[in-house]
């Protein structure tokens, strides 16, 4: 059974804004010695009730991460993440509660943490890697890893004020990235950087996690790395855990908060609908085909979707185009109406998704408008929202069904007429 590196028992996390210290130097040197000598608790900062000037930044945060799991912590801005991460790294207290950690910790909450711009790559690295938690002999035996990984050999001897911001970022993460702490955390550091400088940092942290049994804590704003990296989520709202378990469920309940369904638009035959010169959107809809109404799709469900648009050329090939994408911003699918001459005017399209061809979770529908099969004359995107429900029957398996589509193709399984001889 793997060990327990992280756990977190009860934790909340009140703050008091406004200034610092409760105004007055005696009441300030009272506060003090009450802390210190009576080793009391601090009733400046919670007396049982919050007034005005109090919040809770965390409340009642309870959870075990076990040696070698990758763990993310999502939610919206304001929500307790950046708290917890700090609370878990030692650098603030929580107000009641604990955490307890078993292992060296290295944070990395703010990429460039200690660069001195008037000093030289290769003189940040030994600074930055110190202040990380690295010792002078652990950098130095994976020096010439840390500037591969960067990509910045030709300039290693420059002084980091005149790198670029990608380049800046690129020496900073490379540093944090051959930590070699039990626990890695990082606050949202894959924010910064191009693309491709992106997805080495997935693959390199992906490779710490598999091959060192090291643990990861990772927050990020960015669901494809989230569900790329963890095998486990916490979904944080208002300093509270609204979902735990595994990332894909929790990542799609909580992308799926942030949009409720819409399967409706309508703007009517005016200027007001959205598109351009060549085109507008003047409706979508989106109809569940249900055996009850006013009951929730489900996986069963078969959909139509139809639109309306106004084509404001004359005699000209067009084309619509369905994109569906899962709140992680996958494309589910991209399929395309077949080419068809239209003259000014309204013009409709309409696609039937079948049941059973859905997995469960959060979807939204994107419409494209292609004139010749080639030139795009308009995307509307995000146009309809919706959520399909599980339904399980014939089975005892309860858990995740894998994949984002969920068919239900021929499938024959049955024993042969000729049994084996053992």
């Amino acid at each position: 059974m793997s060990k327990i590196v992280i756990e977190a028992a009860g934790v909340s996390k009140m703050y008091r804004l406004g200034s610092i210290g409760t105004g007055s130097f005696r009441q300030d040197i009272k506060r003090w010695m009450t802390r210190t000598m009576g080793r009391k608790n601090d009733t400046f900062f919670y007396e049982g009730k919050l007034d005005a000037n109090q919040f809770w930044a965390l409340q009642d945060i309870s959870f075990q991460i076990k040696r070698g799991e990758t763990w993310a912590i999502v939610g919206s801005n304001g929500a307790g993440k950046s708290t917890l991460l700090k609370i878990i790294s030692r650098i603030i207290q929580p107000t009641t509660g604990y955490v307890r950690g078993r292992g060296s910790i290295g944070s990395l909450l703010e990429v460039g943490t200690g660069f001195h711009p008037e000093l030289s790559g290769r003189e940040n690295i030994y600074i930055s890697g110190y202040l990380l938690g690295m010792k002078k002999a652990q950098v130095q035996r994976q020096f010439d890893e840390i500037v591969a990984f960067s990509g910045l050999e030709k300039f290693i001897d420059t002084p980091v004020k005149r790198y670029s911001s990608g380049m800046y970022v690129r020496l900073a993460f490379a540093v944090a990235a051959h930590l070699n702490a039990d626990i890695l955390i990082m606050d949202e550091v894959l924010a910064v950087g191009d693309i491709e400088f992106q997805k080495k940092c997935l693959t390199k942290m992906q490779q710490v996690a598999d091959d060192s049994q090291r643990t990861i804590l990772f927050v990020s704003h960015n669901m494809q790395a989230v569900n790329h990296l963890c095998r486990q989520a916490i979904w944080l709202q208002q300093g509270r855990i609204m979902e735990m378990g595994d990332t894909a469920h929790v990542v799609d309940k909580y992308v799926g908060s942030l949009q409720k369904n819409k399967l409706n638009i309508a703007w009517g035959d005016n200027n007001e609908a959205p598109g351009n010169e060549y085109v507008r959107i003047l409706s979508m809809e989106l109809k569940p085909e249900l055996s009850v109404a006013h009951s929730v799709i489900d996986i069963r469900t078969p959909l139509t979707v139809t639109f309306t648009i106004r084509n404001q050329q004359q005699d000209v090939v067009l084309n619509a185009g369905l994109h569906l994408f899962n709140y992680a911003g996958e494309c589910i699918f991209d399929v395309a109406s077949a080419p068809v001459l239209c003259k000014a005017g309204k013009v409709q399209g309409e696609c039937r998704i079948p049941g059973n061809f859905l997995n469960d979770g959060a979807y939204y529908l994107s419409l494209i408008i292609v004139q010749d099969t080639s030139i795009p004359l308009f995307y509307y995107e995000a146009g309809l929202h919706f959520e399909v429900a599980d339904f399980r029957e014939n089975t005892t398996w309860f858990g995740k069904w894998k994949g984002v589509v969920r068919p239900q193709f021929p499938f024959r399984f049955e024993p042969s007429d000729i049994q084996a001889a053992y």
